[in-house]
């Protein structure tokens, strides 16, 4: 069954971020998402407690954090920490650091010692004793009488798809594309049968601006930003992997026309650096058009195991957008009341 989140990024001032999740909350999204990218942005590690504050049901965390920014120590006790004070609503997302690390000139961190680091994490913010730099660690304060924060990991290349098999319980997708998304989900679930676990546990989140108008061309211009910034991973993957691997062309023929990525214009409606990016592949990506046109999408994803999917809020209209949801395309699904 589909449920459905809703990530706002951390831009001040930081009671719009509160108010657009309390917003969600009220409309019957049962998850709250906000960016990690201390620089662009605020630090949504200070912003998310005040949200939490501030909410009663909803779902929190980030899409996505990473390990390679804050000691992960850190991070696994912040999420501890929050999981006690929002009574048992954390959620990770994670993956291998963007915007985060790119804009202070720092790589992603390598896959190697991204696994090492958040199987740690995952370990540590769940109550559990770990051995991190020679040292028997315990967060000896966490409560036994609320569930596991599970932790969800971002990839699209092999590698860090094998890592999320391995370690997490589910994996994000930025895109909302059904044959990327097979593919994605099939790779990740060989690594996690490969590992002894059951890879129909794997959850499939998948985060995507989505507009809700009958004015197709004016959605796509608001959501062309949004294959530019998966770009950046698929640059990555190309670096990495070649043009002779295994990854579909689906998603990797678009870059082809890519001439640059400014960080300054990050999940930007207008961004410049989005121009290269053909309708086509808007289309694919994101979920636009009427609130029909939507669900209809939406249904498609349910059918090929999608569990989550989770709106890039960074349109025009963030209010409409959250309406058109709550009152129209969410109660057509199971798992979500009208």
């Amino acid at each position: 069954m589909l449920s459905f989140g809703v990530t706002v990024l951390p831009d001040p001032p930081s009671t719009r971020l509160i108010e657009l999740l309390q917003l969600a909350e009220r409309h019957g999204f049962e998850y709250g998402w906000t960016y990690d990218s201390h620089i662009l942005w605020q630090d949504s590690y200070a912003t998310l407690p005040l949200a939490a504050a501030q909410t009663e049901r909803i779902k929190l965390g980030h899409f996505v954090t990473n390990p390679g920014i804050r000691d992960p120590t850190i991070t696994a006790s912040w999420y501890a920490t929050m999981q006690d004070l929002s009574n048992g609503r954390m959620v990770m997302g994670i993956g291998r650091g963007d915007s985060s690390r790119r804009v202070v000139g720092l790589k992603p961190v390598r896959v190697a010692e991204f696994e090492r680091r958040c199987q740690m994490i995952k370990d540590l913010m769940n109550g559990r004793a770990v051995n991190w730099n020679e040292k028997e660690l315990e967060l000896k304060w966490v409560r036994d009488d609320l569930p596991d924060i599970p932790m969800w990991i971002a990839g699209y290349g092999p590698k860090a798809l094998a890592v999320a098999g391995r370690v997490a319980d589910g994996v994000i997708i930025q895109l909302a594309d059904p044959v990327i998304i097979q593919w994605i989900m099939d790779t990740a679930r060989r690594a996690a049968e490969e590992a002894g676990r059951d890879p129909a546990d794997l959850k499939c989140i998948v985060g995507a601006p989505s507009h809700i108008s009958a004015d197709i061309a004016d959605a796509r211009e608001q959501s062309r930003w949004f294959p530019a910034m998966v770009s950046n991973h698929v640059m990555d993957l190309i670096e990495r992997y070649g043009d002779s691997s295994d990854i579909p062309k689906d998603l990797t023929d678009y870059v082809k026309a890519r001439k640059f990525y400014d960080y300054n214009e990050h999940s930007r409606v207008g961004a410049k650096h989005g121009e290269f990016v053909p309708d086509e592949i808007v289309d694919r990506f994101c979920v636009l058009g009427t609130a029909e046109a939507a669900t209809k999408k939406l249904k498609e994803l349910e059918s090929i195991g999608v569990d989550q999917f989770n709106i890039y809020l960074m349109t025009h209209g963030q209010e409409e957008t959250l309406r058109a949801y709550g009152d129209e395309i969410m109660p057509q699904f199971s798992s979500v009341a009208a």
